[in-house]
């Protein structure tokens, strides 16, 4: 099983040292108590422009060169770097050709008024990247002060370092909708630089609906229906709930099998999705829950599950229609004791990408759980209504075997899944979501 090579491209320590001025503009009003900030594009790459505030820099002197004091300053106030994540086909197009990052310094506030940018543009800093050898090794492109916009002794400059690290990940893809019960795929390159990749299935999976079973055990794998550790679990991690009748999103299972047959991890539905009192969505104070299982052995023919994670999803309410989640890792001191490892929203109708990752801002809620080194896992989730085959990439240093890729393709499937869970209960079930297979008004 070969990773594909993927590079993260990295921006951090950033600071902004501003031209002195002899008089103030106004009362209150000078450069250095203006907020500042900065755009990053990769040129003739399609992935989106990312922002970051930038600290304003006051040395004493009027030396270019960093004091130590400073470049600490920048690092801790930016500890939250930029990263964009290069996949092979984004590598081999910007290595093929000069590329080049381009940083676009602003004076004021971010977002826009009146359909302009708030901000005051005060100039551009290109950085020229070498990526031939990125996948294979760290480099730095970059470190230390360059000037913004035309070369000037007053004009304002910019402290930054550009570094780029390998980051090889298992990539796979479902291929069909988790409730279509598929196969999954790894997609490899296809060697020798060609255009293309190889598709070797590795798992497949198995989703059931049996809204017929009681709470606690009604998302139980149903070869692990006498495990009564498992059960216990379920009792604390889901209560019963007194939903009404028309409630039908509860009991849902998908079980990941490798190529021999054999359970190697679950997302079972532990608290059923239904509507908060008065309305028809799933709210953040009352979310549906999933548990995410490891398979441990057989007892028999019967599997042995191990708790491993737990998901919560809901539908955010505001102007902007947003599936609200929340992943924590299950420890083995009880069920009451999780590890926070992700809480985001993503939107209902173009939704967007679930990812773990430590050193992304706004991604990880806690620094104290054992997911370090960069990236860990990012899944693919398509809008409401629209079909999802989800493509899942696993970090290398996360994956010791092919168990351990199980439990991210199982949480994979259950985000996906909650975006059919937490849509409105106005709407229709998909007939793939019905255990009857019959669309059915709620």
């Amino acid at each position: 099983m070969d990773p594909c090579p993927f590079v993260r491209l990295i921006v951090e320590s950033l600071a902004l040292k501003l031209p002195t001025v002899s008089k103030p503009a106004g009362p209150g009003v000078h450069p250095s108590t203006t907020p500042c900030f900065c755009t990053f594009q990769l040129e003739d790459h399609a992935s989106s422009t990312q922002t970051a505030p930038l600290p304003i820099a006051t040395p004493s002197s009027s030396d270019p060169s960093p004091p130590a004091s400073l470049t600490e300053t920048a690092s801790a106030i930016s500890a939250n770097p930029v990263v964009f994540s290069l996949d092979p086909a984004a590598l081999q197009k910007l290595s093929g050709k000069p590329a080049s990052l381009v940083v676009s310094v602003y004076a004021g506030r971010t977002g826009s008024t009146c359909g302009f940018s708030a901000g005051r543009l005060l100039g551009r800093v290109r950085v020229e990247l070498s990526l031939e050898a990125a996948p294979a090794r760290a480099m730095v492109m970059q470190s230390g002060w360059v000037s913004v916009g035309r070369g000037c002794r007053s004009a304002a400059r910019l402290h930054l370092v550009v570094r780029s690290e390998p980051d090889p990940r298992f990539v796979f893809q479902f291929g069909g909708e988790p409730e279509c019960s598929p196969v999954v795929y790894q997609i490899q390159e296809n060697g020798g630089g060609h255009s293309g990749c190889l598709r070797q299935p590795v798992f497949s999976c198995r989703f059931s609906a049996d809204r017929r079973r009681n709470t606690r055990s009604r998302s139980l794998p149903s070869n692990s229906s006498n495990n009564s550790i498992i059960k216990g679990w379920f009792g604390c991690l889901g209560s019963e709930r007194n939903h009404r009748r028309r409630d039908k999103r509860k009991g849902w299972t998908v079980t990941i099998h490798d190529l021999s047959g054999s359970p190697v991890a679950a997302a079972s539905m532990i608290t059923p999705f239904v509507p908060s009192p008065g309305s028809d969505r799933v709210s953040r104070s009352n979310p549906g829950a999933w548990l995410i299982l490891r398979a441990t052995g057989f007892s028999g023919s019967t599997a042995n599950w191990k708790p491993w994670g737990r998901l919560e999803a809901w539908r955010e309410r505001g102007p902007v229609n947003t599936l609200g989640y929340r992943f924590e890792l299950v420890t083995d001191s009880g069920p009451t004791d999780r590890v926070p490892i992700a809480e985001s929203s993503l939107s209902v109708r173009k939704g967007g990408q679930f990812s773990i990752d430590p050193s992304v801002a706004g991604d990880v809620v806690s620094r104290s759980e054992p997911f370090v080194g960069g990236f860990v896992m990012g899944s693919t989730v398509n809008g409401e209504g629209k079909v999802s085959k989800p493509t899942v990439q696993v970090g290398l240093h996360h994956v010791s075997c092919m168990a351990d890729v199980a439990l991210f393709i199982a949480l994979a499937a259950a985000v996906d899944l909650s975006m059919d869970a937490c849509q409105l209960f106005a709407k229709k079930l998909r007939r793939e979501l019905c255990q009857d297979q019959q669309e059915y008004s709620l």
